[in-house]
């Protein structure tokens, strides 16, 4: 990973579940442990709103860490519970597992309230193999969780390139993998579609049983506006895949996904991380 001076500021927040709304809107509830990023991958449509913008700092170079953030959270969720079903997407402008979490353990405080005290559903999305750490309480949860982990290529060499500070590829394959055999729901979400080669496919079916496919174009909440004013054309055509930046493109990692895993566990955008 590539090293970045990073910024870390404790905050006290009197809230921490939203309204599920957009692309998350067949949710009740997101839920971010932190606010900011370390992994700062160059395509994130969160650097395009207005936490990121009106920060005065790179997306990426900082991060809120959300202290007693559990007791704040449990306290909401019981209020929420008892108005109807919770559903909780962890997290929409956040990485749960960023490097800090080892340390803070944020994120692993917020699965154990839950645990007092469980949601209907929740969906765990990240890219960091740290999230193998907290199985027990995932097992715990059973068929109320799902993990997610984004997987947008099998190519290292292209992550690097796109979002050299995320973990690498083979890892998150590695835990994606120890998560499915540990009995916990999980897919792989390919999110944004990165070049990857014919073998992905492949890859992915001895780690998961669900695939979902998403792109900017369906997945920015703005058709594509919000990657396009981040520049991502010039990143593509820097390693001559200009092809792969294309509103098409997703074509292609369905067509060789379908060929491996039956059709019916391999999803499109939004329906791929409904509850």
């Amino acid at each position: 990973m590539s090293k970045r001076d990073i910024q870390y500021l404790y905050k006290n927040p009197k809230s921490l579940m939203n309204k599920g709304t957009g692309f998350l809107s067949g949710y009740t509830h997101t839920l971010n442990p932190y606010t900011g990023c370390s992994f700062g991958c160059s395509y994130c449509y969160v650097r395009r709103m207005p936490v990121s913008l009106f920060r005065g700092s790179e997306w990426g170079t900082w991060v809120d860490v959300k202290q007693e953030a559990s007791t704040v959270f449990l306290k909401e969720l019981k209020r929420a519970t008892a108005k109807g079903p919770v559903t909780i997407f962890m997290s929409s402008s956040t990485d749960p597992y960023q490097p800090i979490e080892y340390k803070e353990q944020i994120t692993r405080s917020l699965l154990k309230a839950m645990c007092e005290s469980p949601p209907d559903f929740i969906l765990v999305q990240t890219r960091s193999p740290l999230v193998t750490r907290d199985i027990d309480l995932f097992t715990a949860l059973g068929d109320r969780v799902r993990v997610s982990i984004t997987i947008e290529t099998d190519l290292d060499e292209v992550r690097k390139h796109f979002s050299p500070s995320a973990p690498p590829i083979a890892a998150r394959i590695k835990a994606l993998q120890k998560l499915t055999e540990a009995g916990i729901p999980t897919q792989a979400a390919i999110a944004p579609i990165l070049p990857s080669s014919e073998a992905f496919a492949s890859k992915l079916s001895h780690a998961t049983n669900r695939v979902t496919i998403d792109d900017y174009f369906m997945g920015d909440g703005s058709s594509g506006k919000r990657t396009r004013q981040l520049g991502m054309d010039a990143l593509y055509d820097e390693i001559d895949s200009s092809a792969w930046y294309d509103s098409a493109a997703y074509q292609i990692v369905l067509s060789r996904m379908r060929s491996v895993f039956p059709e019916d566990r391999v999803y499109i955008s939004q329906e791929g991380f409904e509850p």
